[in-house]
């Protein structure tokens, strides 16, 4: 059976063409004309995707050709765009740029296994004709890629833009889309990994993150043709047979409680994850580490990655929630961490943070090991590392496919080497091809997973809850006897 599932991709010649504006204004100018948009990202991306997510008004999820065989890929591409008037899909890096230099992983790739239609983003920048011929080599470069159409980015005024245009007709078939001008400031402001949070908006006590998406979708009805690239999307050929569900067997019975810290300095967190959770049984309980309320009783902790760096002061002054984390570590509680929540699990982060603070911060000190925030990224890409030792996440001999994206560099102590789990075959960790930390129960490293790539992680994670919740509350019938 074909089913109709209007569609296409958004790609870019390279990083910082501005295809990820692009793709936050159509979002939010289909969104505000009364469509539903399904938004994804290509690749391993937490921030373009929370953005995605504001501007179509639901959730975002990310597809990688790395991460998820083709037939999951498809699966999930499937399931999140039902009640879709339109999936729009945001690539990265370059069009063709992959792993290695077949293009492996690539955005191209990931339109092949969706086959979907790309349109294209070209920054004009000081560029006319040579467009053209940019075109007309992307066009035939990989066979069964369908270029639908392109959208010129950065024009310098009605000159450039008409020389522009009666190139590409004259040189190509391609459809010229749209054109935007160039913009003074970027409405949503940047720092070293990327996008600002929307939710440090919120925390300062304004939401600018939703009139700067409205400011994008204005742009768009004035320079981008609308009516042609939804066109494009309703072109895409028909989607054949429908996939397997995410996630085998039916909704197991809630037999734990899981708490994940979700604020403005803890937030990477993809919702296949949290989905995954709650179908293995998880109660999932949302946690903050800058509020001062104690936290409800619970079997297992998921701390997220995020920018600890940035409330590295507000997060050493909320002492009750660092001893809670710390207490319930070494009580044995199933903790895994990612990333930010790794940094916050070590004794100290050494940084200025946002309210122009010093440190070094204090930590939990769970892992006795420092921090430190850098001027330059000390983990960047995909990784692969193969377990070494058992935890509750991870058996002995599995491989961990992931991804890190780190400024911070883990400083702990040459005489006493850290328990690590996890030998590195591809990527930085935490260092000496090490990563994940292993204390107890909790399990902490620069490493982030996708769920669907680890399927075994969500259910083993709401097993150890489980066990724990029963160890806890024998001993506690113990007592009272």
């Amino acid at each position: 059976m074909q089913h109709i599932l209007p569609r296409f991709i958004l790609a870019g010649l390279s990083g910082g063409t501005g295809k990820t504006i692009v793709s936050l204004a159509l979002a939010r100018a289909f969104s505000r004309r009364g469509l539903r948009v399904a938004p994804f990202k290509k690749g391993p991306d937490y921030i373009d995707a929370r953005w995605l997510a504001l501007a179509a008004g639901r959730p975002c999820s990310n597809l990688d050709p790395f991460f998820h065989a083709d037939p999951v890929i498809r699966s999930l591409f499937w399931h999140k765009s039902q009640g879709s008037d339109l999936s729009l899909v945001e690539g990265n890096r370059g069009l063709f740029d992959g792993k290695d230099e077949h293009g492996s992983c690539s955005t191209a790739e990931l339109a092949r296994k969706l086959d979907a239609p790309v349109i294209l983003t070209i920054d004009c920048t000081k560029m006319t004709r040579t467009v053209a011929a940019i075109l007309l080599g992307c066009a035939s470069f990989e066979p069964d890629l369908r270029l639908a159409g392109v959208i010129l980015n950065r024009t310098a005024g009605e000159r450039h833009r008409s020389v522009l245009r009666r190139s590409i007709e004259e040189y190509t078939d391609i459809p010229v889309l749209g054109m935007l001008p160039k913009i003074g400031d970027n409405p949503i402001p940047e720092r070293h990994m990327g996008l600002m949070s929307d939710q440090e908006f919120r925390d300062g006590g304004s939401d600018l993150g939703q009139p700067a998406l409205d400011s994008l979708a204005a742009m768009a009805e004035e320079w981008l043709n609308l009516d042609a690239i939804r066109a494009v999307a309703e072109c895409a050929p028909p989607f054949k047979a429908e996939p397997a569900p995410l996630f085998p067997g039916p909704p197991a019975p809630v037999s734990a409680r899981i708490g994940y810290v979700r604020d403005a300095a803890l937030w990477f967190y993809y919702p296949e994850n949290l989905d995954a959770l709650t179908h293995a049984g998880a109660e999932l309980v949302r946690l903050s580490l800058l509020a001062e309320d104690p936290w409800p009783d619970m079997d297992g902790l998921y701390l997220g990655g995020g920018f600890p760096e940035v409330f590295a002061g507000r997060i050493a002054a909320n002492k009750r929630v660092l001893a809670t984390i710390r207490s319930l570590s070494q009580a044995g509680m199933p903790i895994y961490a990612e990333c930010g929540g790794f940094m916050v699990l070590c004794e100290s982060l050494d940084c200025v943070d946002a309210a122009g603070k010093a440190g070094p911060h204090v930590m939990t000190g769970v892992i006795p090991a420092a921090t430190s925030l850098c001027a330059k990224p000390q983990g960047l890409g995909y990784t692969e590392s193969v377990v070494e030792v058992g935890s509750p996440f991870f058996l002995p001999g599995e491989t961990v496919l992931g991804h890190e994206f780190h400024y911070s560099v883990c400083l702990a102590d040459p005489g006493a080497p850290l328990p690590f789990s996890l030998r590195m075959l591809r990527g930085s960790g935490i260092g000496g091809g090490r990563d994940g930390v292993l204390y107890e129960n909790t399990f902490a490293g620069y490493t982030h997973i996708h769920a669907l790539a680890a399927p075994a992680w969500a259910p083993r994670f709401v097993a150890a809850a489980a066990r724990w919740r029963g160890s806890v509350d024998s001993g506690l019938s113990e007592e009272q006897t």
